[in-house]
């Protein structure tokens, strides 16, 4: 069966910024606009669609990033909305690892904020080219130009506007095109009705400047554009758009566009921001893996039907009804369902059972998926996010992500015992799932331990084991296990004497201790020479040292 799209009309792409820059309400725009949803849901009203967890919904927060598809005109479009609160910063970083552009949306009030500037680190560190969306233009306080100014200071960015706006907080009517050089006003409140007029007076001089330092910056990208512009000819819209397209494909530029997706304004321009100026799949540099068995040789996989499959594992989903989903970017070749592949991380052989494209949390059977796709698996035993898979003829092992480490640690604790026999599999589940979630049993206290990026993190992740694995658990904070240490050198000296008739016991000691390097533990040394005691005393006294040890001096901690 050929596939629906071709690669050059494929775009995957993610939303990713701070909290409360407009990502959710924005996504679900997109999917209204694009026949996706008849309704639009609202993230205050707990209604969005792409917010499915309950705690979402309760909270208003994007929580674990959701993967949807939509349709824009002639392209297929592969979207991921990401979580905007650092504690949820894994969701971005696996996400933007597997995707070839982004729409980095950025509050028109708050301009680049701490999280903003957090993920746009990320999409460097993948080299992924992204579109900048200044959003909220219709709230108070509401400037499109400061926002440019913060994006090059903060962000050592180069934006290039491709639309300015007309008016702002309650008086946002609509936008300027500068590439096509014309007004576009918003009639209805759905942003369906969108009437096109000549710019107005007021603001041709400046729409006219803008227009002027977006031909220079993208003359850059192409000579015979700059020859035609130093020369005074005149310079259609394609030939912009071309050379806008090359600039950010080479993250040479970032093209800004603005609107209000809340008041339904601007959406359907970003849509063809996307399709215009994002990259497909053939359009980024075909990714890099190494030989299996030689991880010296460098193996290179382009987005080729024909080629051997590769995908990348990116994302695991705990599901009570059809257990683990796996997530996974395919990078070349095709997969069937029912077909064998290759965890070549981990040199085990898996069976896809299912196939499903996902919508949120609802999915649809498919029959095989193509390169540049975006996926679940279901029947996956031994894959975690990271981990490849492939063709087992042909086997790869492609780059994965790197994670942070947890920041913070708290205790928790089962009601009862069977709360305890369910807790510990809850834990198992929720760490395959998210890679910065960590668990342990503390050695020295009995205490369960877990870790993650902040305390709301982990606050999510026990409420959804009461709601999702039934377990209750209380939380608390962890003991502290204090010790005790040697600070400087001692001598001590003591003799025993016991008379009780006949020969009597007699012991004489004299121990010198001092402080060892941090990490080498306890030494004994014995500096007894010429026989003065029998060799047969000496492991006595080192057992008594060591078990002294156990008990310390100051508060009777262990002595390390």
């Amino acid at each position: 069966m050929p596939r629906d799209y071709a690669l050059e009309f494929t775009r995957n792409i993610g939303i990713m910024a701070h909290i409360d820059a407009g990502k959710t309400t924005t996504t679900e725009r997109i999917l209204y606009y694009t026949g996706k949803l008849y309704r639009m849901g609202e993230v205050h009203e707990g209604a969005a669609t792409m917010d499915w967890m309950e705690q979402e919904q309760e909270r208003g927060i994007t929580i674990t990033s959701a993967a949807t598809t939509a349709y824009w005109k002639d392209y297929r479009l592969n979207i991921i909305d990401t979580p905007g609160h650092v504690d949820f910063t894994a969701e971005v970083e696996r996400s933007l690892r597997v995707l070839d552009g982004a729409v980095s949306v950025f509050c028109a009030k708050g301009g680049v904020e701490p999280q903003s500037e957090t993920v746009w680190r990320q999409a460097n560190r993948y080299k992924v080219p992204r579109i900048a969306y200044i959003n909220k233009m219709d709230t108070t306080g509401a400037d499109f130009y400061h926002c440019i100014d913060m994006m090059k200071k903060r962000l050592n960015a180069n934006p290039v506007p491709l639309q300015i706006p007309i008016g702002a907080e309650s008086t946002f009517a609509g936008i300027i095109d500068l590439v096509k050089f014309k007004a576009y006003y918003y009639m209805d409140d759905l942003g369906n009705n969108i009437e096109e007029r000549d710019i107005p007076e007021n603001m041709l001089e400046l729409a006219t400047d803008y227009r002027i330092r977006l031909i220079e910056s993208v003359c850059d990208e192409d000579e015979n554009l700059m020859e035609k512009y130093l020369e005074g000819e005149t310079v259609s819209d394609e030939e912009i758009k071309k050379a806008i397209r090359i600039g950010t494909i080479k993250l040479m530029i970032t093209p800004v566009i603005c609107g209000s997706s809340y008041k339904n304004k601007g959406v359907q321009k970003l849509l063809d921001a996307v399709t215009d100026y994002l990259p497909s799949p053939i359009d980024v540099h075909a990714i890099e893996g190494v030989d299996m068995n030689d991880h010296s040789k460098v193996i290179t996989k382009p987005a080729d039907d024909d080629d051997s499959f590769s995908a990348l594992a990116f994302k695991i989903m705990s599901d009570p009804y059809v257990g683990k989903i796996c997530f996974f970017r395919v990078y070349s070749g095709t997969l069937n369902t029912g077909s064998y592949v290759l965890n070549a991380t981990k040199n085990k052989k898996e069976r896809i059972g299912r196939i499903l494209m996902m919508h949120s949390n609802s999915r649809t059977d498919i029959d095989k998926v193509y390169s540049g796709d975006i996926a679940c698996a279901v029947g996956l035993k031994f894959t975690v996010t990271g981990d490849t898979l492939c063709d087992a003829k042909d086997p790869v092992i492609l780059e994965s992500m790197q994670f942070p480490e947890p920041v913070i640690s708290i205790s928790v604790e089962a009601k009862d015992k069977a709360n305890q026999e369910k807790m510990t599999s809850a834990l198992q589940k929720l760490s395959d799932e998210d890679p910065t979630f960590k668990y342990k049993t503390d050695s020295d206290t009995g205490q369960m331990i877990i870790s993650g990026m902040g305390e709301l993190h982990l606050d999510i992740l026990v409420d959804r084991m009461r709601r999702e694995f039934q377990v209750d658990a209380t939380k608390g904070r962890p003991q502290v296990t204090y010790k005790e240490t040697i600070t400087k050198p001692m001598r001590g000296e003591s003799k025993f004497v016991r008379q009780t008739g006949g020969h009597g016991q007699y012991g004489h000691v004299v121990l010198d201790i001092e402080p060892a390097k941090q990490g080498d533990g306890f030494t004994f040394t014995d500096k007894t020479v010429g026989g003065a005691i029998p060799k047969v005393y000496i492991p006595a006294v080192e057992k008594g040292i060591k078990e002294s040890l156990g008990n310390g001096i100051k508060a009777g901690y262990p002595i390390v």
